[in-house]
């Protein structure tokens, strides 16, 4: 069963580029549940340029993340229950951990940032020295937080985030759809890259989650990856909702995940 996170960046984008509180991002969060969604992201970064650390905390209380009680790498049964699952994406800066362990998600996703980036360009390399997330990890693990790491679909970094005691890999979706938008071949050429790596990140224990760039035309195709757990989708969601409203888009890609 595939879970569709909704990242909800987009609606706290339009909300800050006239200030105030429109669009509301707890009340865009509540359609999304409505709807049937279980699972809300968001990636609070650095300038606040988007989600806030109000924001954060916001959701933490709606979703009733910063009471749970702890669970061992974040598996919290009402999750995985069918409850709702809340997901933190951002680069491990020290406020940023900060903020997460204080609305005690039940999976924080750590991703590079570049300085001066729009939107994330690529996976962690497998070249990051350890000593840069590894305590994070701890850290994280700690506070019953699962933990996931942003990589492309190549093995050196799989196998690097297996070693530094990750629970899962969100795989860097953006390639596939370039790929998928170029033609059938060129997309089921990159549609069995991500498969192997899927099915590598398995069998060395890793869920698999993944993002980026994933719409309801390139759906269709990547979620028949082997062992896919949770796909995270903001920016296509939020502009088909322009055109159909936040609840009919969330019920067409819980469509597109398969109805789930």
């Amino acid at each position: 069963m595939i879970r569709l996170s909704v990242n909800v960046n987009k609606v706290a984008t339009l909300r800050n580029s006239r200030g105030g509180a429109v669009p509301s991002v707890s009340e865009a969060v509540a359609v999304c549940l409505n709807a049937g969604v279980r699972g809300i992201t968001v990636h609070p970064r650095a300038d606040e340029r988007h989600i806030t650390r109000r924001d954060v905390a916001a959701l933490a209380d709606q979703l009733g993340t910063a009471t749970r009680p702890p669970v061992l790498h974040g598996i919290h049964p009402g999750a995985d229950a069918g409850g709702v699952e809340f997901n933190i994406e951002g680069d491990p800066r020290a406020d940023f951990v900060d903020l997460v362990v204080a609305a005690r998600p039940h999976q924080c996703t750590l991703v590079p940032v570049a300085p001066g980036e729009v939107t994330s360009q690529a996976g962690w390399p497998a070249s990051t020295s350890p000593e840069r997330l590894t305590a994070v990890i701890a850290r994280l693990h700690a506070e019953g937080i699962r933990v996931s790491l942003f990589v492309d679909p190549e093995e050196a970094p799989i196998r690097w985030a297996r070693r530094l005691g990750a629970d899962r890999v969100e795989l860097y979706t953006e390639p596939f759809a370039k790929a998928f938008a170029s033609g059938r071949d060129a997309g089921r050429a990159s549609f069995d890259t991500y498969a192997a790596a899927a099915s590598l990140a398995h069998a060395l224990g890793l869920g698999v989650n993944a993002g980026h760039d994933l719409d309801l035309e390139n759906l269709v195709v990547f979620r028949e990856l082997p062992c896919l757990d949770e796909v995270s989708i903001g920016h296509a969601l939020v502009s088909h909702a322009l055109f159909v409203g936040l609840d009919r888009a969330v019920r067409d890609y819980l469509a597109a995940v398969g109805g789930r």
